[in-house]
Parts: structure tokens; C-alpha cells; sequence
């Protein structure tokens, strides 16, 4: 993995298309199966103990963004609980490990974000293994990509909504009580909130509606001493493209279009979020953090 202490050409940093064609996965997909691997931190990572002591919940920790962050949080001091579909359950064993090696605590807490008693059940379970909670990371999404609006079934659309946007109210009403004035909140988003794409029309909807709901949280939530922010990266490598959230010939050119000719690689955004979760980043709130490889979130 590359040394990213090291000053380099990001044009280069990291694997460009034509990427091979990759083995078939239904959804959520698991992160072994990707080719080339995607970077999460595992070895690059490294940390400088800015959320020593932080108690984080990460919904999705177990591949992609949500596993950067993870990986990124153990390093930097916090005790960490990933939530993840227990297909997953031998990616998120992984990223535990990895929690663990760091010096921290970490947990994993297995379950259906579509759920509302679950997610109910899940902060609570947080805030008991943690010991507290003063990071939560809305991240989990499902992306389905489809042809025709006349592809986009009810159910499609009431399972992508339920994953996107209400998991990201109902576990935000239930931990609020549980975060102190410091705490922080942070959504994931996405460029598609901006600049949606034709096949993407239901996860393009929720993308957007995460901005709006997170400002909107922002303010309410200030008055508490607690910040909310939103993070919308572009075209990153993550098992979320392969697993049917892109078409087969979009994943071969995945991320060809931006500025740097790739896409990004997950522990790309990491210093994000360990920015908006750290005391380093105590005067942002109700912000939007683009990572789009240059095609901007405006």
C-alpha cells in the first residue's frame, strides 16, 4: 500500500481503470472479493491520537467508507462498535481484529438498519459496550442500480429509503440522549445528491435528503453543544460498486471521469471523518465535506 506520509502524485496514488471484471456478489457484497483490494487503512493508516478516549458507533463498519472510518478511529485513541448485516459477519470479525490491534475496544453489533426497534436496540447496545457514546457515524446505504424508472420497484424504493433515511432518523432520535455537548454526528451523503445519475434514482433521492436532514439536525442540535455534519464523496472503491450498486461495464471504467482518472480509495476520506469527530474540528457544524475527485458538491 502506498505510504501516505510520503508526498506523491495523486493521479497515481492508487489503482486506475480498466479494473478486471469482478466476481458477481449480491448485496452488500464482501470486501475480500474485490479486485484490485480496496485500501481501507489496513496498512496505511496511521494514527495521531485525536479521539483518545472517544466512544464511536459506525453503522456499515464493516467494508468501504464505513471500515476506513473504523480502522482510522481505532488508531486515533477511540473504542469503536461497527453495526453491519450479519452476512457481513466475516468482514466485520476483520475490522474488529483490527480495532483490537490499534489498543482499543471494539464490538460488533450485527443487524437490520431497516428495523426501527432494531435501531433503537442498537444505540442502546452501543452506549452499554462503549460505556457511553460520543461519535455516532450514520454511514450504511444500499445502492441499487437500475436501467428504468419502471425498474424501481416499490420495494426497492421503500427498502432503499428505510436503509438511507430512516435508519438515519431513527438511530439519531435514539442516541441524541446519550450524547453529551462535544459529541458529534456525521452523515454520509454523496455526490449524487448534487449530480445524480440516471440509474441511481432512488439512492440519488436518499442522498439528498441526508443533506437536508443533517443540516436541518445541525441546527437543533448546536443548541445541545453536539455538531452535525455530512460527508459526500464521489467515486470510491468500495464493495458497494461490485455488489450491484453500479452496472458490470460502469465497474470495469469506475471513477475514469474524475479529475484524477480513478477513483478514491476509502481511507482517503478517513482523515474526514476524524476531522468532524476529533475537538479539532469544534467550529464545524451543518457543513457539507466533498470528496468527489474534483467534481465538487455545488
Amino acid at each position: 500500500m502506498p505510504d501516505r506520509l510520503t508526498m506523491q502524485d495523486p493521479r497515481h496514488q492508487y489503482p486506475a481503470p480498466p479494473f478486471p471484471k469482478q466476481e458477481e456478489q449480491q448485496s452488500p457484497g464482501i470486501v475480500a472479493k474485490m479486485d484490485p483490494p480496496a485500501d481501507h487503512g489496513e496498512e496505511s493508516y496511521i494514527g495521531f491520537g485525536r479521539l483518545r478516549g472517544r466512544k464511536a458507533l459506525i453503522t456499515g463498519g464493516d467494508s468501504g467508507i464505513g471500515r476506513a472510518a473504523a480502522i482510522a478511529f481505532a488508531r486515533e485513541g477511540a473504542d469503536v462498535a461497527i453495526n453491519y448485516l450479519s452476512s457481513e459477519d466475516s468482514d466485520a470479525q476483520e475490522v474488529v481484529d483490527y480495532i483490537e490491534k490499534a489498543g482499543t475496544k471494539g464490538f460488533a453489533l450485527p443487524g437490520d438498519l431497516t428495523d426501527e426497534s432494531f435501531c433503537k436496540t442498537l444505540i442502546a447496545d452501543a452506549v452499554k459496550q462503549l460505556g457511553g457514546l460520543d461519535i455516532l457515524v450514520i454511514n450504511a446505504a444500499r445502492q441499487q442500480a437500475r436501467k428504468s424508472i419502471d425498474e424501481v420497484t416499490s420495494e426497492d424504493f421503500d427498502k432503499t429509503m428505510k436503509t438511507n433515511l430512516y435508519a438515519l432518523h431513527w438511530l439519531a432520535q435514539a442516541a441524541v440522549p446519550h450524547l453529551p455537548p462535544g459529541a458529534s454526528i456525521i452523515t454520509t451523503s454523496s455526490i449524487q445528491a448534487y449530480d445524480p445519475s440516471a440509474h441511481l434514482l432512488d439512492y440519488a433521492t436518499t442522498k439528498a435528503g441526508i443533506v437536508a436532514y443533517s443540516k436541518a439536525l445541525a441546527e437543533q442540535l448546536i443548541e445541545k453543544g453536539i455538531r452535525v455534519n455530512v460527508v459526500a464523496p464521489g467515486p470510491f472503491w468500495t464493495v458497494l460498486q461490485p455488489s450491484g450498486g453500479q452496472f458490470p461495464e460502469k465497474v470495469k471504467e469506475f471513477g475514469k471521469d474524475s479529475a484524477f482518472g480513478r477513483p478514491g480509495q476509502p481511507v482517503e476520506l478517513a482523515p474526514i471523518y476524524v476531522l468532524l469527530a476529533s475537538q479539532e474540528g469544534s467550529y464545524i457544524t451543518g457543513e457539507v465535506f466533498g470528496a468527489t475527485g474534483g467534481k465538487g458538491v455545488a
